[in-house]
């Protein structure tokens, strides 16, 4: 199993539900480390960036406007096959089809508001950990004395 990072981004909806908690657990429960996390307002302009794959779409609009509506916790997790793992652990994109057990199947209520994002690639993975962080941001894991690695 190859060890990789993947952005998470922890939307408005889990934000003011209260959800930021059980979320972070979901990951670390699953046995990945988070190695970046940061709250913040999004701007338009980042937002663009993040969501550039669907620009031109009639949904678009709407993706830049909820992300820069309300706070968001970005947040980067390590780990054996970390992207394929979240994912799982995250659930379908449409809450109603995903599976209990999975974040958006326990907590999700509909797609446009669907609590969490993941990335769903490498090449996805090392593109948005870019938008949201800078590399000093970004820590490894712990090695064998439990002194923190800067990843490089």
């Amino acid at each position: 199993m190859a060890s990789q990072r993947t952005l998470i981004l922890v939307k408005a909806d889990a934000v003011v539900r209260g959800l930021v908690g059980e979320l972070l657990s979901r990951f670390e429960k699953r046995g990945y480390q988070i190695i970046a996390l940061k709250m913040l307002h999004v701007d338009e302009a980042r937002a663009k960036r993040h969501y550039a794959e669907h620009e031109g779409k009639p949904f678009f609009a709407g993706l830049v406007e909820y992300i820069t509506g309300s706070p968001i916790i970005a947040l980067v997790v390590a780990g054996s096959d970390a992207i394929e793992g979240a994912r799982a652990t995250i659930g379908a994109t449409n809450p109603i089809k995903a599976t209990p057990g999975t974040i958006r199947g326990d907590y999700g209520q509909t797609i446009g508001r669907n609590l969490v994002h993941g990335s769903d690639s490498p090449a996805s993975a090392e593109r948005e950990i870019s938008i949201w962080f800078e590399p000093s941001e970004i820590f490894a894991r712990p090695n064998e004395i439990g002194a923190w690695l800067v990843d490089a």
